[in-house]
């Protein structure tokens, strides 16, 4: 896999105090925002092409599943109700397989888009696994605005799953014709064992006390746990279109930095994004005592609201608690975490076009990809 930085930001409080920049009553927020609306016609209809492209791939591969998986596959994709029934419900946003689609497109062209639906329906699949897993580790009871699957099957049944689910990714690039499925093929399996490294740091980081945990630590795993299957969508699909391993390796740092960029947006709405659009309860991150990057950007500010919060995170959440929400959110608002990850989620996007540039110069040629990064740092939800 090629190299990125993963150089923490300079925290601002290594410059001045406080130690992050603050806003006056009024003041717009930084460049990245979370105005769903903004995100342009283009990523829309590129989302909705590639889910009418891949959802019939999906279907036939876990079609393929022993019917106690298949099950618990179709209710978490929003197929199927608990008990068995049809449904039409949110099988998510597709955007991991729509970048693999919309690279090999920009590098080789509609054929090879079209070519890489098997590899762009196996990526969807390893992050559905990751989901299935991350909702039984982080015991999240709501995903898509229904149960998570654990609620429902227990735990053992999700995480078989989703066991099934990443079996099914690379059964469907070994038995691929194509001639770059077997190097995507292992780019792929590599991706994985990335991602479960940064899913262990993750649920090793929530056992330690706030104050010992840093920004560089969270921000390299965030980049294995989110921007190594974005890179890794990218870069699927410019192995589909035949590309140099430079522009492989462009577009996979290209996704990398996007990706980063999209955890620290995620970040923001799990502590303020709207119940009604994010399917999640208010708050849940805080609820949990999670170190996103916010907190930890705020817990490490050196501010008197940075204190605040460290006592807050030494105290386990009660349920009926919601002024403890209140005054959490408060303090990671207070301390900067906000207005840091805002202002980060611009940088790592900076970062991302230029690796953009180095892989598709043309710019009409790099729109899709480009509408999709967007995309990504520009919701609520």
């Amino acid at each position: 896999m090629a190299e990125f930085s993963t150089e923490t930001p300079q925290h601002p409080a290594e410059a001045h105090r406080p130690a992050v920049p603050r806003r006056s009553a009024g003041a717009a927020r930084p460049a990245v925002a979370l105005d769903g609306h903004l995100d342009g016609h283009e990523a829309a209809a590129i989302l909705e092409r590639t889910r009418a492209s891949v959802d019939p791939e999906l279907r036939a591969a876990i079609d393929s599943l022993p019917g106690s998986m298949r099950r618990i596959a179709l209710y978490h994709f929003g197929w199927e109700h608990a008990d068995g029934t049809p449904a039409a419900g949110n099988a998510g946003k597709a955007i991991r397989p729509a970048l693999v689609l919309t690279a090999a497109t920009a590098l080789g062209g509609p054929r090879a888009g079209e070519a890489a639906v098997r590899a762009a329906a196996a990526v969807e699949l390893v992050h559905n696994f990751t989901l299935l897993h991350d909702d039984v580790m982080d015991r999240d009871t709501t995903r898509r605005h229904r149960p998570t699957a654990w609620t429902v099957f227990g735990d053992a049944d999700a995480i078989l799953a989703g066991d099934a689910l990443q079996a099914l990714a690379l059964g469907l690039l070994a038995g691929d014709p194509h001639p770059a499925s077997t190097s995507a093929a292992a780019r792929l399996a590599a991706c994985v064992v990335e991602l479960c490294a940064g899913q262990h740091s993750d649920t090793a980081l929530e056992r330690r006390h706030p104050g010992e945990v840093t920004l560089d630590e969270v921000l390299t795993m965030a980049e294995a746990k989110t921007g190594a299957l974005l890179g890794c969508a990218c870069a699927l699909g410019a192995l589909y279109a035949g590309a140099s391993e430079e522009e492989v390796a462009a577009l996979d740092a290209f996704g990398r930095q996007a990706g980063l960029a999209f955890q620290l947006i995620d970040d923001v709405i799990g502590i303020w994004g709207d119940p009604s659009r994010t399917g999640k309860p208010a708050g849940a991150d805080l609820a949990v005592r999670k170190k996103s990057l916010p907190v930890v950007a705020a817990l490490t500010s050196g501010t008197p609201a940075a204190a605040d919060l460290a006592a807050l995170y030494e105290v386990p959440y009660e349920k009926e608690g919601e002024e403890d929400l209140v005054r959490t959110a408060q303090a990671v608002e207070e301390a900067g975490g906000r207005d840091w990850a805002q202002v980060q989620a611009a940088d790592r996007m900076a970062r991302a076009m230029q690796e953009l540039s180095r892989a598709i110069p043309d710019p009409e040629a790099a729109g899709g990809l480009l509408a999709l990064a967007e995309f990504v740092t520009r919701r609520s939800s």
